[in-house]
């Protein structure tokens, strides 16, 4: 078999499996542990999977945040919408950066009296026509493809802050790996957010579920919350729910 063809076949499996050992690899295909370690080495540097020992899980494609922005939005609408009504008067919410959680702060009632810390520039944007939300700004180096503060002076100030609720940008959760990021950067900001608060909630398109990237944040047990979407039946939620989380499907 050629190389095109093993990758090709790899790949069909990773996305109808949603994951790869490579000990079940070296005996279908008949080729060498080497063999197979360098396909999926090769596959991982085109960013088409994420390497984990033993094999490989499907890992999500990047996009910019205006791509972003611009899919699955009734996904993201009925997801923020459903997260914004976790949100109770006097609380003080830390928010990350992310499009899903951008669209908590569009969802967001004119009544509702908070306070809102955020490293995103585009949620401090929007809730500065807010007439009822305090919004703290962290300093910090401009990320430009994220809209968001990132370093030290980010995390810094994280660690002066009990929060009450956290929405977590999600980019990878898995059940076995946890949450990930493909930038290191922002991985140590998400951790940050996420030990300083008293219930952290994850928001997360259905397509987030069951990928990984290359930078751990934390575990999945780290989460008091995953708001998704319908798209997944009950079955694939069940390894999120075994590990304490409540899931929360939003109907679009």
């Amino acid at each position: 078999m050629l190389k095109e063809e093993r990758h090709h076949y790899i790949v069909d499996r990773l996305h109808r499996e949603g994951k790869i050992l490579a000990t079940d690899l070296v005996v279908q295909l008949n080729v060498s542990e080497d063999t197979i370690r360098r396909d999926l080495n090769e596959l991982a540097e085109a960013g088409v999977l994420q390497r984990v020992h033993g094999g490989a899980l499907p890992r999500l494609q990047s996009a910019s945040y205006e791509q972003r922005m611009q899919e699955t939005a009734t996904a993201k609408v009925a997801i923020a919408r459903t997260a914004a009504g976790l949100i109770h008067d006097g609380q003080v919410v830390i928010m990350d950066s992310g499009t899903t959680v951008h669209e908590i702060a569009n969802q967001l009632p004119p009544t509702l009296q908070a306070t809102i810390i955020t490293n995103s520039i585009p949620i401090a944007a929007t809730l500065a026509h807010h007439p009822n939300v305090d919004v703290h700004i962290l300093g910090g180096q401009l990320k430009k493809d994220a809209q968001a503060t990132i370093g030290v002076p980010v995390i810094d100030a994280l660690r002066q802050i009990r929060a009450d609720l956290c929405f977590l940008g999600i980019c990878s959760l898995h059940p076995e790996i946890g949450i990930s990021v493909p930038d290191k950067e922002e991985a140590y900001i998400k951790r940050a957010m996420l030990e300083q608060a008293a219930e952290v909630i994850a928001v997360a398109e259905a397509a987030k579920l069951g990928t990984a990237a290359p930078y751990i944040v934390g575990p999945l047990n780290a989460l008091t919350y995953l708001l998704t979407d319908d798209v997944l039946d009950e079955e694939a939620l069940t390894p999120y729910r075994a590990q304490g989380i409540i899931v929360v499907r939003a109907g679009m």
